[in-house]
């Protein structure tokens, strides 16, 4: 027998997702999502809308000052630099538009991969240290593991460079989990998605709901 399909509009699919999600939480992950403050719930349910699932509500971890500075920096037009094309591609651009704000990449600059040889780089490092220059006020990292060490430390050496928000949501087996441990016990404002999991979708949920936020109590 065929599963029963649900008949609803497009415009409603968002909200009843997001019903859904609050219904099934306690279920899913043994935790009433009244337990979170709101501002952090609202991240973590739109970053298991985007993945389908619970399992980041405990992998979702904030720096106490990370939202309110994510807000302050996107109500005042600042650049989101992100990792990869695929994380840029999934953030709300218009949104972003509206304070003035925009997202770079620069993986795809086609000076990045000679500049990356040249000095026995990744793509993904040298990319980001080139998008640092742009003055962001979120980084969101979402595909490597190596840009997120590369923006680590390059705010130990210069702490007076990035004001903003560091999101890790690097994905994968090979220093992902090691990486974002890093970023967690920083003290520079971050919200990490720890162990394995992540993505560029994740990244791009967690900027997402962020703009939300920012849009909803500005």
């Amino acid at each position: 027998m065929n599963p029963a399909i649900t008949v609803i509009k497009p415009e409603a699919i968002e909200a009843r997702s997001f019903a859904i999600i609050s219904e099934e939480f306690y279920a899913q992950t043994g935790r009433h999502h009244e337990e979170f403050p709101r501002a952090q719930f609202a991240v973590i349910q739109r970053v298991i809308h985007a993945t389908g699932d619970f399992a980041f509500a405990a992998a979702l971890k904030f720096h106490p000052l990370a939202i309110d500075t994510a807000l302050r920096q996107l109500r005042g037009g600042c650049t989101v630099v992100t990792d990869v094309q695929m994380a840029a591609a999934g953030i709300n651009k218009s949104a972003l538009a509206a304070w003035g704000g925009r997202v770079c990449c620069e993986i795809a600059n086609p000076e990045i991969a000679a500049l990356a040889k040249a000095q026995g780089a990744t793509r993904s490092e040298t990319a980001i240290l080139t998008a640092m220059s742009h003055a962001p006020g979120i980084i969101a990292i979402g595909n490597a593991p190596t840009a997120l060490l590369t923006v680590i430390r390059h705010c130990e050496q210069h702490p007076e460079a990035f004001q903003g928000v560091i999101i890790g949501a690097p994905v994968g087996f090979v220093n992902a989990a090691e990486s974002k441990e890093i970023l967690a016990q920083q003290e520079i404002p971050h919200i990490v998605a720890l162990g394995r999991k992540g993505g560029s979708p994740v990244a791009a949920a967690i900027v997402n709901a962020l703009i939300r936020l920012a849009a909803e109590e500005s």
